[in-house]
């Protein structure tokens, strides 16, 4: 029979007294494993964000598009020899700089879908090519996490979603909390004292959909409990890429504030560049400016707590190398995942890099997928959730078995 930890560490104790040895008291346990997946719905762009300026398929195939290469007037911030940052992400070079943030190009989904509902669902569901399955993967994820809370108001809080509604990734039997933003972030329905009123008078609390408000309803005043010192005056505007640093702050506050939050989700619409998509000025670059402001508001709403969080940027696909005729892209296939936190091995881009020549692309048009998305999320629920073999298969069912190594 195999011995668990703690018994490992009896054993080993007494065998050390027994042969006269000093040893010192065992380390406390780890802090819980905490991540932070967010998607880019829309498919961005993901050879604009992490340049690769040392091939030249990049430039051969975009004439206006293109950023310069390091060193250049407005050329990209250098990475290594092969990759540079748009110069518009400069907020997420000191995390870069202090090993705590990674990239993994030609990463994504081994579906060729093109189609914005499909690769969503997919990479939602964990399961690409496979319609009609029941729930998604930070759902089942949870409920694979749930034995270890305590009680059911651990299990409530464990995973959050932003924003009002429950997006595919959360659906499923395990319970999930909504965390509202914008201008009506503490003026929920849910939150409010009327419409609980009117709700109690339809539902009873017996009723299925009665004890989903109920519980909707005190994960939300536990959340607002939590955030109580935030400035309402400052809370303007609904959800949207212009206030995600904003959001993602009180995000990393509240993971900050309660320690039973262990998952997040966080959607980001807006990546959809089929025009005018800019060079180091323009549409796309603003966009990188405030993704990158909402990755590091986030990382410093977490403060401490960034030392037990995984923080995960996917999109559902990437754009095509060779730029349209409106000075933009269209619907590809691979593109660059980004890594923040705990655990992550930094200062890196991982990945095989398959080349941009016209031999190496996908279909002759795409950056080819090298690294599927589930092998590294499966690498991130090995290494810093401990998960075995058949809770990650519970989880990820059929992820390949691929080692990225940007994970420790």
């Amino acid at each position: 029979m195999a011995l668990d930890r703690r018994a490992m560490l009896r054993w080993a104790a007494c065998g050390a007294a027994a042969s006269g040895l000093r040893i010192a008291l065992a380390a406390p346990e780890q802090a819980p494993a905490r991540l932070v997946l967010v998607l880019l719905r829309g498919g961005m762009d993901g050879l604009s964000l992490v340049v690769p300026h040392g091939d030249a398929g990049y430039y051969a195939n975009r004439s206006t598009i293109a950023l310069a290469r390091p060193g250049q007037p407005e050329g990209v911030l250098p990475l290594d020899k092969l990759f540079g940052l748009h110069p518009a992400a400069a907020a997420l070079m000191p995390w870069w700089e202090n090993k705590q943030l990674a990239f993994v190009h030609a990463s994504g989904s081994a579906d060729p879908s093109r189609s914005h509902f499909d690769a969503q669902d997919y990479m939602e569901t964990g399961t690409p090519g496979r319609k009609g399955t029941p729930d998604g993967w930070m759902n089942r994820l949870a409920s694979a996490l749930a034995p270890s809370a305590a009680n059911a108001q651990a299990r409530r809080m464990m995973t959050v979603g932003l924003g009002p509604t429950l997006p595919r990734i959360l659906q499923g039997t395990a319970e999930a909390a909504s965390m509202e933003t914008g201008p009506g972030a503490a003026k929920a329905a849910a939150t409010d004292p009327r419409a609980i009123a009117a709700f109690a008078a339809l539902y009873g609390s017996t009723d299925p959909l009665g004890r989903t408000m109920q519980q909707l309803t005190t994960s939300r005043r536990e959340m607002q409990a939590a955030l109580a010192s935030d400035d309402p005056k400052a809370d303007a505007g609904a959800l949207s890429l212009a206030a995600l640093a904003r959001d993602t702050h009180r995000l990393g506050r509240l993971m900050a504030a309660d320690a039973r939050v262990r998952l997040a989700f966080v959607p980001v619409a807006g990546w959809d560049t089929h025009a005018s998509q800019g060079a180091a000025h323009g549409l796309l670059a603003n966009r990188f400016g405030l993704l990158a402001a909402g990755l590091d508001a986030l990382a410093q709403g977490l403060g401490d707590r960034l030392r037990e969080t995984t923080v995960v940027v996917l999109s559902e696909f990437g754009r095509t190398v060779k730029q349209n005729g409106n000075g933009a892209t269209d619907h590809g296939h691979g593109n660059v995942a980004l890594l923040l936190g705990a655990g992550v091995r930094g200062g890196k881009v991982h990945g095989e890099w398959p080349g941009l020549e016209t031999a190496s692309l996908y279909e002759g048009r795409d950056l080819a997928v090298t690294t599927d998305f589930r092998a590294l999320l499966a690498e991130i629920l090995e290494q810093r959730f401990r998960l075995g073999d058949r809770a990650l298969a519970s989880v990820l069912p059929e992820a390949p078995r691929q080692r990225i190594r940007a994970v420790a």
